[in-house]
């Protein structure tokens, strides 16, 4: 079957587009966003996920806000509640406030479209310099003619817009010609690595093969594996990174066999006010994601369930961290500080 390659977001001028990821790879489904409260209830309910496109879809927020008319800063505080682990929606919606408190409502909209379309302009562009870097320090440091990589949850054009970060490293050295194969977890309970990585890698024709979380350990032993990418939710001063549960569990059993374990994020998801992954808070969302199915129970009736959406990821378990600033291996805070802020 061919799958088609198709934007996760547009605008048309009057209201937003969204590809309802909840329902790929087998329907693609489009909701149309043309209020606040729909806005906000396409982030909660993921139908757009990945930290970037959550970023990107609360500037379109502030946009529909404008044009209906709403309270501008109370819409802003309402948005910035829907999801909140991922740092980059508070970041992007605090900027956008940051334009409002210059110019006021003159002028506003626009002022906000222009600023959305650059901002994902220029994600595609820092995602490419890090896919780059990335490559780059694999050939200096383990070098090798072609590699074998693996991903956790999703991290490509679905969760960011443009280019991917950790899932851009991976269709970087595919598109070289430097990939031998790529292993992208299941990633329980949303299944968003088998249904959406999966879904990418078959759109870009990567090589591929998923795993369930529990075969980490079976995985890394047994294949030779170069190294393993992942994105970030929220990174702290100290490098302490919040990305999807399952990913402190298997830096930690690569750090056991030895396999470079690295974070591919913008700066935008730096948190640079706080001191350690411990203050990062952690959506705990609904127990029916691991109970059901699509509305289908798979747990007996009654059963309860404990769903964590992300863990933290020590930094001690942490080869190294890219951004467009470079690449980040020493996690002393005042150096992350400097690189993330380009000094």
């Amino acid at each position: 079957m061919k799958y088609e390659k198709k934007a996760p977001l547009v605008w048309n001028g009057k209201s937003l587009e969204l590809l309802d990821q909840r329902f790929l790879p087998h329907q693609q489904i489009i909701v149309e966003v043309t209020n606040v409260k729909e806005c906000y209830n396409a982030i909660r309910d993921m139908v757009v996920r990945g930290a970037p496109l959550i970023g990107f879809t609360g500037i379109w927020g502030a946009v529909l806000s404008c044009l209906n008319d709403g309270d501008f800063e109370k819409d802003i505080t309402y948005l910035k509640e829907a999801r909140p682990t991922a740092v980059n929606l508070v970041y992007e919606l605090n900027r956008c406030l940051e334009i409002f408190r210059s110019f006021g409502n003159e002028g506003l909209k626009d002022r906000i479209i222009d600023f959305a379309n650059q901002q994902m302009e220029k994600l595609g562009k820092d995602n490419q310099k890090m896919a780059d870097l990335a490559l780059d320090y694999m050939d200096n440091n383990h070098k090798s003619e072609k590699y074998t990589f693996l991903t956790i949850c999703n991290t490509g054009y679905l969760a960011c817009g443009p280019m991917g970060t950790a899932l851009g490293v991976i269709s970087n050295a595919n598109s070289k010609n430097r990939l031998i194969k790529a292993y992208a977890t299941e990633t329980r309970p949303y299944l968003q690595g088998s249904r959406l990585t999966a879904y990418e890698m078959m759109t870009e024709e990567i090589p591929f093969e998923i795993i369930v979380e529990g075969a980490f350990s079976y995985l890394l032993k047994n294949r030779k594996i170069d190294a393993i990418f992942a994105g970030a939710d929220r990174i702290a001063r100290n490098g302490d990174t919040a990305n999807k549960i399952g990913t402190s569990t298997l830096a930690i059993v690569a750090k056991e066999y030895g396999i470079p374990f690295f974070i591919v994020a913008p700066t935008s998801s730096f948190d640079l006010q706080i001191d350690h992954g411990d203050q990062i808070p952690i959506e705990l969302r609904d127990e029916k994601e691991i109970t059901h199915i699509f509305e289908k129970p798979i747990a007996p009736t009654g059963a309860r369930a404990l769903n964590p959406s992300f863990d933290v990821t020590s930094s001690k378990h942490i080869t190294g961290i890219f951004c467009e600033n470079g690449v980040i291996t020493d996690f002393d805070p005042d150096n992350v500080r400097r690189i993330v802020k380009g000094e």
